[in-house]
């Protein structure tokens, strides 16, 4: 039996165990399972294997956003209206065959966006050219999953499903589990918050099927099996994702109200262009960009070309940005902004900036 039998044969033996108290740990086996053929068949460890032809393309601007949705949803339609770049686009299936990159250009800062071809079921197994797609999706900073507003939701459940199968991980943070094999002593299992979703045992019966007997474990939050299957195989992609519903002017504006009300959702027409300015402004927010400006000692601020950075970087960051050997010649640094309670003041290289701060750097 190949492992396509073997994650279709547990897939189905998942969908009809009831779910309940009696029957949970064995789901956990059949998911730590299911994890583990899903790895080996996303990373073939064959050297004969015959390599596939990737969409890969040179990352390049501040951000990376890949679009993803299933054919004929109007993913070329937006990168045509956001950016510069021509993407091929019909009222029919498959027009995009390949990845079109663009760049959208929004407050000094140069997003890449990448319009990939359309993902159909299965595409985690390989269908379509859904492993290319899903290969892309895992090197970006944000999804942009687009969505017709006509067709409900079922294409979101696919597409979720299709990205959860590849370890990828839309809007969640990165559980809060310690993890560390042992030569030797057993299982060491811990947990500092009450569990609900997990316990010893499930614990101890996932580690058994990984072969895994010498273990530290400490849960440091609620944490699901799931979640600690992910832990264990280390190989999962957190990210953020705006849900894109498409197609708007098509449905009837209570449905609209409903859709744009939903987390992480908003409603836009590519036809009629409704509604861009704020997806665009949504995927900057999503994306956590803030813009740092620089001084020269007595002089003005360039307002003109501020450094684009990512959210939380701290004084090194912006040392770094500038130059690579600016750190070691670090003395001080004068800032003007919201980071700080006067206007300027003096901070060491660990202090965060915000966005829209002036910092001159002062050097040794």
């Amino acid at each position: 039996m190949g492992i396509l039998e073997k994650i279709s044969e547990i897939e189905r033996e998942i969908a009809r165990t009831q779910k309940n108290k009696a029957t949970e740990y064995h789901l956990g086996l059949l998911k730590a399972k299911l994890a583990k053929y899903r790895g080996q068949l996303l990373e073939p460890t064959g050297k004969s294997g015959a390599k596939s032809e990737g969409f890969e393309v040179q990352k390049c601007g501040d951000a990376r956003v890949a679009l993803i949705g299933f054919p004929s949803v109007g993913k070329s339609t937006l990168l045509c209206s956001l950016t510069s770049t021509h993407s091929e686009a019909a009222n029919y299936e498959f027009t995009t065959l390949t990845c079109i990159p663009g760049v959208i250009q929004h407050k000094g800062a140069n997003i890449q966006l990448l319009d990939l071809p359309g993902i159909i079921e299965g595409a985690a197994q390989g269908k379509g050219r859904g492993r290319q797609v899903i290969a892309v999706g895992r090197s970006a900073d944000l999804v942009l999953m687009m969505l017709d507003a006509t067709k409900g939701e079922i294409q979101r459940q696919l597409l979720e499903y299709e990205l959860e199968s590849v370890n990828i991980r839309l809007n969640k943070r990165k559980p809060n589990i310690y993890f560390k094999r042992k030569k030797a002593g057993g299982l060491t299992f811990t947990s500092t918050a009450p569990l609900t979703k997990c316990n010893e045992q499930m614990v101890q019966l996932i580690l058994h099927e990984y072969k895994i007997f010498n273990a530290e474990v400490l849960f440091r939050e609620d944490c699901s099996a799931q979640d600690f299957i992910d832990v264990i195989n280390d190989n999962c992609v957190y990210m953020p994702c705006l849900y894109v519903y498409n197609k708007v002017d098509q449905i009837t504006i209570e449905e609209v109200d409903r859709l744009a009300r939903q987390p992480n959702s908003v409603v836009v027409s590519c036809n009629l262009k409704l509604n861009l300015d704020y997806l665009v402004e949504r995927v900057w927010d999503y994306l956590a960009l803030i813009r740092v400006y620089t001084k020269k000692q007595g002089q003005k601020p360039d307002f003109s070309d501020g450094l684009i950075l990512r959210g939380g970087i701290t004084i090194e960051g912006v040392c770094h940005s500038v130059h690579r050997t600016l750190v070691n010649q670090f003395k001080y640094a004068l800032v003007w902004g919201t980071s700080v309670k006067f206007s300027p003041q003096r901070v060491g290289i660990d202090h965060v900036v915000h966005d829209q701060d002036v910092v001159c750097i002062m050097k040794k």
